[in-house]
């Protein structure tokens, strides 16, 4: 008998001038970069909170707290990493992830595929189990004018 589980996790950061763009896993070009304690990968937060939610194992920021300086300026895929290893450890298998990045800072679609495939790699699925969508934010709320990056992703576990 197989058991399955969905996983929800959200992240929010601003973009600042002065760091590098990395979402999901990759460097864009862009003249702005999330700020944040790690690399400010809110894509690879997202879903590493989805994963673990999913898991029922504790969050990202338990995990990884934010106050601990052994975190400040991590790459977001070795959190993701560590992430997985607690899945594989518990024999979680990731049947896919969804994710939304709404921003109107980089334009994600001419990055899609390459983040589609860095995701896969970190998680250790295929590409064709991994989707992601950008939008735009119309000028509306508080990340109009490309100040923020929100990004909302969930994923399926199966377990055997």
């Amino acid at each position: 008998m197989t058991e399955t589980r969905v996983g929800l996790g959200f992240d929010l950061h601003r973009l600042v001038e002065g760091r590098p763009c990395i979402l999901g896993g990759i460097t864009l070009p862009h003249d702005k970069g999330p700020q944040g304690h790690s690399d400010g990968d809110a894509v690879l937060h997202a879903l590493t909170d989805a994963l673990l939610g999913a898991a029922g194992l504790d969050d990202l920021g338990t995990l990884f707290p934010d106050t601990d300086e052994r975190w400040k300026g991590a790459d977001s895929a070795t959190l993701l990493g560590a992430a997985m290893e607690r899945l594989r450890e518990a024999r979680w298998t990731v049947n896919n992830a969804d994710i939304v990045i709404a921003t109107e800072g980089p334009k994600i679609a001419p990055h899609r595929a390459a983040m589609r495939a860095r995701m896969a790699e970190l998680m250790g699925t295929d590409v064709e189990r991994v989707n992601v969508k950008g939008k735009s934010l119309e000028g509306l709320g508080a990340l109009a004018g490309g100040t923020g990056v929100a990004v909302q992703a969930i994923v399926s576990l199966e377990r055997l």
